[in-house]
């Protein structure tokens, strides 16, 4: 037993793989939802009080379809019908605990990954179902990323289980044909999980570790089934060379540190290395995607010893590919960015501007903390200010408000000190 092991964090990270097993073997997602709350609850203070037991995973398995059968049991006494007529499953079947013949210990987070991801689902409700069933995000915080309100997007995600089941969704890994259908948005669920990690979108933390490490996971395994696919391995090498920045975010304090005030000797050398290794394997191979361009840039902030040695040229071109590729206001306004670094602050001003009441990105608190960098860097003080102000007030997570108060204040404001 170990009394150090941090067990809110492992329950999170053991709570996707549990589900994964109870839907295996028993289909219903939201029964199989209900038995995981009740086993996490039912753990949780023991594991607090008396340690993490040697095989958390399998106890977590064993205890979830326990709650699952006693589930299974109240309905059928409830509507006096057999347990086979509610699940499709024979009564004797349902009702045994894994035995000594079955795989406790498999990982069923990637096939509930593409579960998540069926062409049934329109591309909003599978990104929301993922967050939901393997990110571990909240319905609160989920619809706070797509700026609905709670009760919406918990229809959301109820309207998607019930397709699911509607639709007869087997529990595997999609054949071929499939297959390739479904990972781009794959992809693009991994991303917005990582994301959600490394800058939460609300609360008093800048990051949530144990999100990227299941995003990081979670993208290895799909490259290991894929390792072919370039995107995958650029997608990889971006989290990877991001992920390497995270020790030096923060400060003592838990303020935000910007990434050219980072002390880069925290930074991670070895994921470093790892992902520059992956991004120039994967730009070798022909077609070049955005996750891969993405990852070039962040390996171009990563190889530079200091923040005045990153190479602004290589990355303004950079981005300038990835809004070929993939046009995408948000990169337009990190575009603005090295557009200013390169061309200066005008030039950049007057790219940003084509953005606004571009609804997309026209209210987004980081639109508003470029504008107030490229007009600090102008020297117009009084505008940056202003747009400091604005961004503070349109972002939910607090280390990013302290950040942008600070800059509003005209403290802590530095050419090319912008957060990534």
């Amino acid at each position: 037993m170990s009394e150090r092991i941090d067990v809110e964090d492992l329950l999170r990270q053991l709570a996707p793989q549990v589900l994964g097993a109870l839907l295996r073997r028993y289909g219903n997602w939201e029964m199989c939802e209900d038995a995981l709350q009740e086993a996490l609850f039912e753990v949780s203070d023991d594991w607090e009080r008396h340690g993490v037991p040697e095989h958390p995973r399998g106890l977590l398995v064993t205890v979830a379809n326990r709650r699952m059968i006693d589930q299974i049991r109240r309905e059928s006494a409830r509507r006096d019908r057999e347990a086979r007529t509610l699940v499709g499953a024979p009564p004797a079947e349902l009702l045994r605990l894994p035995g000594a013949d079955e795989d406790i210990d498999r990982d069923d987070s990637l096939i509930l990954l593409f579960m998540c991801c069926h062409p049934a689902l329109s591309a909003p409700s599978q990104i929301a179902l993922t967050l939901r069933s393997l990110g571990g995000l909240s319905t609160r915080e989920i619809a706070g990323a797509f700026f609905v309100p709670e009760a919406t997007m918990a229809q959301r995600i109820s309207r998607a289980k019930q397709r699911i089941r509607e639709v007869g969704a087997s529990f595997s890994i999609p054949p071929a044909d499939e297959l390739e259908m479904r990972v781009s948005v794959v992809h693009h669920v991994l991303y917005l999980i990582f994301n959600e990690g490394y800058t939460t979108s609300s609360g008093p933390g800048i990051h949530r570790a144990d999100l990227t490490a299941e995003a990081i996971r979670l993208t290895r395994e799909l490259r290991r089934l894929r390792p072919f696919d370039t995107e995958t391995s650029g997608l990889l090498a971006l989290m990877l060379l991001t992920e390497a920045r995270r020790p030096a975010r923060v400060d003592a304090a838990g303020d935000l540190v910007p990434l050219a005030e980072q002390e880069r000797t925290m930074w991670d050398q070895a994921l470093i290395r790892e992902g520059i290794a992956l991004v120039t394997e994967a730009l070798s191979r022909g077609s070049v995607g955005p996750y891969q361009l993405q990852a070039a840039i962040a390996a171009v902030h990563d190889e530079a010893e200091t923040a005045d040695d990153t190479d602004w040229p290589q990355i303004l071109a950079l981005y300038e590919m990835l809004d070929y590729v993939a046009p995408n206001p948000m990169a337009t306004v990190n575009r603005a960015v090295a557009v200013g670094m390169v061309q200066g602050p005008l030039a950049g001003l007057a790219l940003l501007g084509t953005l606004d009441g571009d609804e997309r990105v026209s209210n987004h608190h980081l639109f508003f903390a470029v504008r107030g960098h490229l007009l600090e860097m102008a020297g117009d003080a009084p505008g940056a200010q202003r747009a400091f102000t604005l961004a503070a007030r349109r972002t939910a997570s607090l280390p990013e408000r302290r950040y942008l108060e600070k800059r509003a204040g005209g403290r802590g404001l530095r050419v090319g000190s912008a957060e990534e």
